[in-house]
């Protein structure tokens, strides 16, 4: 069974553009678990690495936005996010892939990725916009 993960409202960082890419990685998640759920073939093997390729890049781009964002705001914790960046870079482009697993395994594992990473930046990103350094 695909794993399907909701959009919390105590995910909301408050800055657009971060807050529409979390929601964004989350609804290319689901994209993935539909295609998990359709019938087996190479067509839905297609659609879901068409999608799952679309992840990725999303995934890059939020890094990027997320790692401007917290530069802006002079976040002492930079390096940090840019660690977690190249793991994210290592693990989707030499681990995370299907020549090493299934894609329902795949479709697991990015969910629970993507919601952690959101629910695990939520405080730091609220915590660097109160303090002035960006406006949303």
């Amino acid at each position: 069974m695909p794993k399907r993960a909701q959009w919390d409202p105590s995910y909301t960082v408050g800055h657009e553009l971060i807050d529409a890419q979390h929601l964004g990685l989350l609804a290319q998640c689901h994209l993935l678990a539909d295609d998990c759920a359709a019938d087996a073939g190479p067509e839905r093997d297609q659609r879901f690495d068409t999608a799952f390729a679309r992840l990725k890049a999303l995934a890059r781009e939020h890094f990027e936005a997320e790692a401007s964002l917290r530069a802006a705001c002079g976040d002492p914790d930079l390096e940090d996010h840019r660690a977690e960046y190249f793991e994210f870079e290592y693990l989707a482009d030499e681990i995370a892939t299907t020549e090493n697993f299934d894609r329902l395994e795949l479709q697991r594992f990015v969910t629970l990725w993507c919601v952690g990473h959101i629910a695990g930046s939520v405080k730091a990103l609220r915590d660097l916009l109160a303090g002035g350094g960006a406006q949303a």
